[in-house]
């Protein structure tokens, strides 16, 4: 089989028309560095897109049930028992020193009141003592005063009194008389009224003082 010969007319137009193409294509083409600038451009203008939305929080996953609580060991009931009997060993003290303390104020305002009462009765007695100091110095000045008159009187005189005279009174101003004036007034008395005064006198003056 024979080729036939080709047709070099359209071979030359076909490249012609490549060859154009090519150069078209060059002219039209962008140079490198603005298109960069283009593709930049167009990336910052491209609206930006929605945030999206928040996932759910993850629900919490249900914690596993936890196992029995096992009983106290027995050290451990031990201990507790030993912890409450020092707890209530504790209360039952600090009951007692609040019961004591408070029994110590009421002693301590009771032995107040007392030391003011003897305070008040050494007042009065010492206020008594003096009043009766005074009284009994009054007592004996009066005392002191009939005797002086006695003895000033004449013995027969005085004896004639001292016959009609109380026991008690006579006694106490026999018992201030001086001897020298009572022995004369004894011996013109009555025998049995001097012997009974005399008796009287003895067993005054064997008294202890009060």
């Amino acid at each position: 089989m024979r080729w036939g010969r080709p047709r070099l007319l359209p071979l030359a137009l076909l490249g012609m028309l490549a060859l154009f193409g090519v150069k078209l294509e060059a002219l039209l083409a962008p140079p490198p560095g603005l298109m960069s600038q283009a593709v930049a451009q167009a990336v910052a203008n491209a609206p930006t897109p929605p945030p999206a939305p928040a996932a759910a929080p993850a629900a919490p996953v249900p914690a596993a049930a936890s196992p029995a609580a096992a009983p106290p060991a027995p050290d451990q009931l031990a201990e507790r028992a030993v912890l409450e009997a020092l707890r209530a060993r504790r209360a039952e003290i600090e009951a007692r020193e609040a019961a004591l303390a408070q029994r110590e104020m009421l002693m301590a305002a009771a032995e107040r009141r007392l030391a003011d009462r003897l305070e008040e009765l050494t007042l009065l007695r010492q206020r008594l003592e003096a009043e009766g100091r005074q009284r009994d110095d009054r007592t004996e000045q009066g005392w002191r005063q009939m005797v002086r008159l006695y003895e000033g009187m004449r013995p027969r005189d005085a004896a004639g009194i001292f016959d009609e005279l109380e026991m008690a009174v006579l006694i106490q101003v026999l018992d201030r008389m001086r001897e020298a004036k009572a022995a004369p007034v004894l011996a013109a008395m009555r025998p049995e009224r001097a012997r009974l005064v005399t008796t009287e006198l003895a067993r005054h003056r064997s008294r202890p003082l009060e």
